[in-house]
């Protein structure tokens, strides 16, 4: 077991482009299961090392599958995070071969952790949610189109593509409850999750797809996870404003489009929403304040594995 080596891997659509921290190996291998055998053939005697790849949309599931499984130690970072780092090490050029170095060399100093990649029922339910939030950009896009366009033609063309978006929406909204209720754990969760008022099935699943940390982490970094805890912006005697950014947006705009609703219907959730503006809280900064508080008790109902309590949920 290599313990001490670490190993960049840069994905792209089409390659993989590897280094290797002992020795200062570089690697390159196509994209497709042939190559993925030939770089677990050529990283063998690295088994057990640290194997750090960019989240790239897709792209890097495979190969980070594959390496999971081989026993290596698989670490999905963000990209972001990645080139700030060669920022500050004065690495300002761009190549997949020096990606995959500033990836290991990240990797080697940084030490980030690894965690277990979703199983293939929890990838599939991922892929579902992410293709009903992908339709529905494309059915608000048409439909603003539609309200703008004169042209008769025009308009029979987007209501018959808005009509079909509708049906596959329809379908992928089937198929979403049809995985929920195959496994007993996922329909337990989401009936505790929808018994809190303002959460419906769209916050529910995603939260089972994109957030399976929900009831095994703390409040801070559950809120950290998602991108709704506060970061602070000082410096010195200089006190910045607060503001929340990162961690999983996708989820983060189902979880405010759901804060929306409870602000209405939840009345713990309507109450401290009410005290903060009452407080002077502008708008924006209230709302948010809310989505964490939100997914705060939805965190605390699966960690004790109870329903809805307005008692407790205003401890």
């Amino acid at each position: 077991m290599s313990t001490s080596t670490v190993i960049g891997i840069d994905v792209s659509k089409a390659s993989l482009d590897g280094f290797v921290t002992t020795g200062e190996r570089r690697l390159s291998a196509a994209n497709d299961e042939a190559g993925i055998r030939i770089l677990l053939g050529e990283l063998a005697e690295h088994r057990g090392a640290l194997v750090v790849l960019e989240a790239t949309g897709g792209y890097e599931f495979a190969v980070a599958a594959a390496l999971a499984q081989a026993g290596f130690e698989v670490a999905i970072v963000n990209p972001r995070q990645v080139r700030d780092f060669a920022r500050a090490l004065g690495q300002l050029a761009k190549t997949d071969r020096i990606d995959a170095r500033v990836l290991a060399l990240f990797g080697e100093r940084m030490r980030p952790e690894s965690r277990p990649l979703p199983d293939a029922a929890r990838a599939a339910l991922e892929a579902l949610v992410t293709r009903r939030r992908q339709l529905l950009d494309m059915l608000t896009a048409e439909n603003n189109r539609l309200r703008l366009v004169r042209d008769r033609i025009v308009q029979r063309s987007l209501k018959r593509h808005i009509a079909w978006l509708e049906r596959q929406l329809h379908d992928v909204d089937q198929d979403l409850g049809s995985s929920i209720k195959q496994s007993p754990l996922w329909r337990a969760k989401e009936n505790l999750l929808l018994s809190m008022p303002g959460v419906g099935t769209v916050l529910s699943r995603s939260l089972i797809a994109q957030l399976p940390e929900l009831g095994q982490l703390r409040g801070k970094q559950i809120c950290a996870l998602v991108g709704v805890a506060p970061l602070a912006r000082d410096s010195g005697t200089h006190k910045g404003r607060r503001s929340v950014w990162g961690g999983r947006a996708a989820l983060r705009s189902v979880l405010y489009m759901a804060t929306l609703s409870a602000v209405r219907h939840n009345p713990v959730v309507r109450q401290f929403h009410t005290r903060l503006r009452a407080a002077g809280k502008p708008p924006k900064v209230a709302l948010v304040a809310c989505m964490r508080k939100l997914l705060l008790i939805l965190n605390a109902m699966v960690r004790s594995n109870q329903s809805w309590n307005p008692r407790i949920a205003e401890a």
